[in-house]
């Protein structure tokens, strides 16, 4: 037998060319189905890429997307102010029910700045306020905020989104103007307000017949006023917190057991947190035990902070700054994050019981974004006629980031299990 060399160099040239073809038509096969196999292997790659779904953001760029990803749950409560040019749906124009307190623009704060801020979850976007969708999961409903003045001013900050899609009517507002109710008729929608300054009874202490601005505190004994409403609600959003920061004389079953900022010698100090926890304990368990309350849903607003700076309400404290805040000066080892732990502590031991009685329960959790809005308040920017000399750094200005709160509470409302 010849050895191989022999036959590939014994060959005429035309059968050399003939073999080069057929090699070359093997090795062009070859590599077709070799690009075929890589392409369908390739479809089904985990990894996806898909468009950074940010409507407004500036650029269009690309991410990458595990898929995994979609079903790992996004902390809307967590994330950072961006800028938005876009604005509020609302203005002090298009809104005819906006108290003049809260008419920070009307009263010369430059509501550009303060509005084109949006919040901005991490991992996430939050969609903007969309009336036709809230008023679709709230058709036929009865919707109450509970607390204090900062609870109206969610409520009155509700009332201008809503009012975009349909004019309420104000069925009923007390002379005091802390009991308000609003009534959407094309959607069969009860909006109102159940004000309360400790959700649990508290009564004024009187010095020679005057206010002497101290509060006797039964934390163990619940505020009828709002909860004598509670049987016919669908929807219970409470809060409260700024009461609380004064002199307070704290009893359980009629018994004086501590107090809160006292130097008296024979009473104990239990210290804001103690009162605090109390109160909402005792309003949370009401809630929980009410037989009549069928189907209710009850979402407790986290604690709004305050920003005063240099002082207080009556001693030049002022809150005139005109940007968020940045991140890196964020404080969340102070008395608003305290509260803000004791509410959400409160909140997930409810919950146990409240799967026993047929109760439900959630947070909106809205400390860590407002802590970042010292911008937000309405300062000396109002009307003098209301609280003229002092600057408020409470309540937030209309509109303003409080409106965020509605955002998220749409969002909150849209999961399933808090759609009654």
């Amino acid at each position: 037998m010849k050895p191989y060399h022999s036959y590939c160099f014994s060959t005429s040239p035309k059968e050399r060319n003939k073999m080069i073809w057929r090699a070359g038509l093997l090795l062009s096969w070859t590599l077709s189905v070799a690009t075929f196999i890589f392409l369908l292997t390739s479809y089904s790659n985990p990894f996806t890429v898909t468009p950074k779904q940010d409507p407004d953001e500036a650029t269009s760029t690309l991410r990458i997307k595990n898929k995994e990803d979609d079903e790992k749950p996004c902390d809307l409560f967590v994330g950072r102010w961006i800028w938005n040019p876009n604005g509020s749906v609302y203005t002090n124009r298009t809104c005819k029910t906006m108290p003049e307190s809260k008419n920070c623009g009307k009263y010369g704060k430059d509501d550009k700045l303060l509005v084109n801020w949006r919040w901005k979850p991490n991992g996430c976007n939050l969609p903007r306020f969309d009336a036709e969708a809230f008023l679709g999961i709230v058709r036929g409903k009865k919707m109450a905020f509970i607390g204090d003045s900062v609870a109206r001013n969610q409520m009155d900050s509700l009332v201008c989104l809503l009012s975009q899609v349909e004019t309420p009517s104000n069925v009923m507002k007390s002379a005091d103007d802390k009991f308000v109710t609003w009534y959407f008729s094309k959607h069969d929608f009860t909006l109102m307000i159940l004000w309360s300054k400790f959700l649990v009874v508290g009564t004024k202490m009187l010095i020679n017949g005057s206010d002497s601005g101290v509060f006797n505190l039964h934390v163990d004994k619940i505020d009828v006023k709002w909860t004598e409403k509670l049987p016919e609600l669908d929807y219970a959003l409470i809060s409260d917190g700024h009461w609380f920061f004064r002199k307070t004389y704290l009893y359980e079953e009629n018994n004086l057991i501590g107090c809160v900022f006292c130097n008296d010698a024979n009473v104990t100090n239990l210290g804001l947190g103690y009162a605090f926890r109390r109160a909402f304990q005792t309003a949370l368990k009401h809630i929980n035990r009410c037989e009549k309350c069928k189907g209710l849903v009850t979402l407790l607003r986290t604690f709004s902070p305050a920003h005063f700076e240099h002082g207080s309400w009556n001693d030049g404290g002022r809150c005139n700054r005109t940007v968020p805040m940045a991140e890196s000066k964020l404080n969340l080892g102070g008395t608003e994050w305290e509260f803000r732990s004791i509410q959400v502590e409160e909140v997930e031991r409810a919950k146990v019981e409240g799967v026993r009685r047929g109760k439900r329960f959630g947070v909106l959790d809205v400390t860590r974004a407002m802590l970042l809005r010292p911008d937000g308040h309405p300062d000396t920017h109002w009307n003098n006629n209301w609280m003229a000399g002092y600057s408020d750094c409470v309540h937030w200005c209309l509109p303003g980031p409080i409106d965020t709160w509605n955002d998220l509470l749409l969002e909150v409302l849209k999961k399933d299990s808090y759609i009654a």
